[in-house]
């Protein structure tokens, strides 16, 4: 499968589950736990949990220039997956973040006994329980997955904009008033 039919694959199969709730941090890293979720692709009776987090450097909506980088979020199975060929493919179809600085940590990969809807609700149970503000459950197809990552992290940033917006309309009167 090339790079654009990945693409068109994740952005048809890709569902953020539960958002995190908590904002994104504009003027530092910030960690955006995740948990994944697919159909395996050997026994479609289990999921495959991919959990990990995504550091995303200061994602605010001004920045100064900064070097695109991906880094890890390449698949072993996939090598097309490659940080420098995703971050092309990006950019030649007008796709760009804020800082283009994510450092994907996977923390594991496993099995959940059990089809998707099952793990879904396990999860969101789980995460429920927990009272996580920060973690997201992202559903998607485990042959895209990087993608599918990639648009769960611009949802976020796009959750935090408004936030974003307004932090610079204070800080700019703040100025203004003194």
């Amino acid at each position: 499968m090339d790079m654009q039919e990945s693409w068109e694959k994740a952005l048809r199969h890709t569902e953020v589950i539960r958002p995190r709730i908590q904002p994104l941090l504009s003027s530092e890293v910030t960690p955006l736990p995740y948990v994944f979720l697919s159909e395996s692709l050997g026994d479609v009776a289990n999921t495959v949990v991919r959990k990990g987090k995504v550091l995303v450097e200061k994602p605010t909506l001004i920045l100064p220039p900064n070097t695109p980088e991906l880094n890890g979020f390449s698949a072993d199975d996939e090598p097309s997956f490659r940080a420098d060929i995703m971050m092309n493919f990006l950019l030649v179809r007008g796709i760009r973040f804020p800082s283009m600085k994510f450092n994907n940590i996977t923390d594991s990969v496993g099995i959940f006994d059990g089809r998707l809807q099952k793990a879904i609700d396990y999860y969101t149970d789980l995460l429920q329980k927990e009272e996580n503000v920060t973690a997201g459950l992202v559903m998607g197809r485990e042959d895209v997955w990087p993608f599918s990552i990639l648009i769960f992290v611009g949802a976020q940033m796009v959750r935090s904009a408004d936030g974003d917006i307004r932090k610079l309309l204070e800080e700019y009167h703040k100025r203004k008033d003194e």
